[in-house]
């Protein structure tokens, strides 16, 4: 199948790993070990055995180091130096990114969610279908991650991200538009937040 005839060539990923770690002691989540790689490196493998071709991936805290020890192999990286600001700055970032690129969606992971893997990913991939799309993974029918915007929301999506919530705002008020995909057979979406929470690393 070439690019052509597969529209989610047209799709990138966007893995948001710019996070500082507040409540890990300021462990950034993306180095955290995960099966023996970083985090980020494995959340970006599991875009890639999902089928996402081209990924962006948004570093903030300790981005030097991460650079350092991550394998990010042809990912195109994006510094955020806001990060501090939360989610939406690292969000915001990686859309302007992926504006200057022929992208036509933008299929976001979070770096903290290693319970989700490729299948779940590769539901939300399958359900692109141009630049108007907006799909979300669903847990039991709740909305989680990971989600894929078309461009043609971009701009709102960016204008409505700030702090922690990163599209939280707009995917809400445009309820009705959005495709969810349930995922709850194939995946767990656990955040790393806290010190409990790296019981769930591997």
């Amino acid at each position: 199948m070439t690019d052509i005839e597969d529209p989610t060539a047209e799709v990138a990923g966007l893995v948001l790993a710019a996070g500082g770690g507040r409540r890990l002691g300021g462990r950034p989540k993306a180095l955290l070990e995960h099966r023996g790689r970083p985090l980020v490196e494995h959340a970006v493998g599991v875009l890639r055995a999902a089928g996402v071709g081209r990924i962006h991936v948004v570093l903030g805290a300790r981005a030097e180091e991460v650079r350092e020890r991550a394998d990010l192999g042809d990912c195109v990286l994006v510094d955020n130096p806001r990060w501090a600001e939360g989610m939406g700055s690292s969000l915001r970032a990686g859309l302007a990114a992926l504006a200057r690129t022929d992208a036509r969606a933008a299929l976001v992971f979070l770096v903290d969610q290693p319970g989700i893997g490729p299948e779940a990913v590769a539901r939300v991939l399958r359900a692109y279908d141009g630049e108007n799309a907006l799909v979300s993974a669903a847990y039991d029918g709740t909305r989680g991650h990971p989600v894929l915007f078309g461009a043609a929301h971009w701009a709102g999506i960016a204008a409505a991200a700030t702090g922690d919530r990163g599209a939280r705002a707009y995917l809400k008020a445009h309820k009705e538009a959005v495709r969810l995909v349930e995922c709850a057979d194939v995946a767990r979406p656990y955040d790393i937040d806290t010190e409990a929470d790296l019981s769930h690393l591997e």
